[in-house]
């Protein structure tokens, strides 16, 4: 049973002993849990430990994909297929003809396919920009061999059933929320993450920043406020923030960046990142040494460690 302590005023509630602020002098015991003003680390520790233990349950693809399957039709704006992504936080839509799925459709696809090349959403068909065929893939599949397909294929994988019929979506985000505490994910993130950092000030026009990220071809870029990094922008960030809103593209990006910037050391093991990235609901983690940015992991480079 867990005890529950309290030091000197104006101290919290406590229960983890690998806390380093458990009181060394205790005030007040209890053997139930308060319903407030628990410790902050504590709660992160009991989150940290909670995910560590979900993560060792998830052995297939069934149990860790996307159920809910969003569907566009070919002939269809790409104006519409961003507005729906950003509506629904999702990152594709599975492209059907004739209530057959044939091909998918992504974030990424927006912006290498639309706005690198100087073309506008509106304009542009969905059928013009999607990705063909379907990288496809079973509910048994165990997740390691998901790993490598999602790998060897650069895509999110379509889920059939055994009558042929698509039931799911695994993305690199439902992936990492299962990767188990292996060897394979004990090695550093150093080794897979992206030394080449982009940055852009936060008063950038988003067009800029998105014209630049289909260029790189990648779904992030660092903002910076006085030259420091003070948060980040995603290709999620352009779907649900501007394209679904139908806020002007000529605002600057720090308006719509995320903040505060969530980080992790270097040297922190694949597994820490994909729980770090579980539990803040992110897929993208800039990397830090001696307080600045050395490189970046994205939550497919943790599935390529995992792969391997």
């Amino acid at each position: 049973m867990e005890e529950y302590v309290k030091g000197p005023p104006p101290d919290r509630w406590h229960w983890n002993k690998s806390c380093t602020q458990y009181p060394r002098e205790v005030i007040e015991r209890r053997s139930t849990r308060p319903s407030s003003d628990l410790c902050d680390e504590c709660l992160e520790i009991e989150m940290r430990a909670q995910t560590h233990r979900d993560l060792s349950r998830v052995k297939e693809v069934k149990e860790i994909m996307s159920r809910d399957i969003v569907t566009i039709a070919p002939e269809a704006s790409m104006a519409l297929a961003a507005g729906i992504m950003g509506e629904k936080h999702i990152g594709s839509l599975i492209v059907t003809k004739y209530d057959t799925p044939v091909g998918i459709v992504t974030e990424r696809d927006l912006l290498s396919k639309v706005f690198a090349l100087g073309k506008t959403p509106r304009e542009e068909k969905v059928e013009t920009a999607m990705s063909y065929p379907l990288i496809t893939i079973g509910l048994t599949v165990k997740i390691k061999e998901a790993a490598k397909m999602m790998t060897q294929n650069k895509g999110r994988l379509a889920v059939f059933d055994c009558n042929g019929k698509l039931v799911g979506v695994v993305t690199a985000a439902d992936l990492i929320r299962s990767l188990p505490d292996v060897p394979e994910t004990e090695v550093k993130v150093d080794d897979f993450m992206t030394e080449q950092v982009e940055t852009a000030d936060e008063k950038t026009p988003v067009a800029n920043v998105a014209k630049m990220m289909g260029e790189k071809h990648i779904g992030s870029v660092i903002i910076t406020r006085n030259s420091e990094p003070f948060g980040i922008f995603t290709e999620r960030d352009l779907l649900s923030t501007f394209l679904a809103k139908g806020k002007p593209l000529t605002t600057e990006v720090g308006k719509g960046a995320s903040s505060p910037l969530i980080t992790a050391s270097a040297g922190t093991s694949v597994h820490h990142a994909a729980v770090t990235m579980a539990m803040k609901h992110i897929r993208r983690l800039p990397l830090t040494k001696n307080g600045k940015i050395v490189g970046i992991v994205t939550a497919r480079d943790l599935v390529k460690a995992y792969a391997k």
